[in-house]
């Protein structure tokens, strides 16, 4: 199966957050899935970073790659029709960063690992 990961589900595991739940950690350790990072969860870290609402140990320019390597996870880019299915999603979702993922696993197909419920609002395959 591919999955593309909330941002949350990788501060999560990075970090050892109770909050993943065991189906979650175990869809991340299976080398039957293919993970996918969005290029908007990064951009979506270095804002919170920067306004001080993210705190981590290590610099996000170093952090990311090493932990999408480590974990052998696949970037995934924001393509144009991925913005623009973003922009013409309903607006159960407000936050840009969470539509934007939405999008990406609609026009791709794929899941997306998340404890956000209001994904649930579209039509997208949620994994938790």
């Amino acid at each position: 199966m591919r999955y593309l990961l909330d941002t949350h589900v990788l501060i999560w595991w990075i970090t050892e957050d109770k909050r993943l739940s065991p189906s979650a950690a175990e869809s991340i350790q299976s080398r039957k899935n293919i993970l996918y990072w969005s290029t908007a969860s990064s951009w979506e870290m270095s804002i919170k970073w920067a306004l001080g609402r993210l705190k981590l140990v290590e610099p996000l320019e170093f952090l990311i790659p090493a932990e999408l390597t480590k974990n052998q996870i696949e970037i995934m880019p924001i393509e144009n029709e991925h913005a623009i299915l973003a922009g013409q999603l309903p607006f159960h979702h407000k936050d840009p960063f969470d539509r934007m993922l939405i999008a990406q696993a609609q026009f791709e197909s794929m899941g997306i690992i998340t404890d956000d419920s209001k994904f649930k609002l579209y039509e997208a395959d949620i994994h938790w």
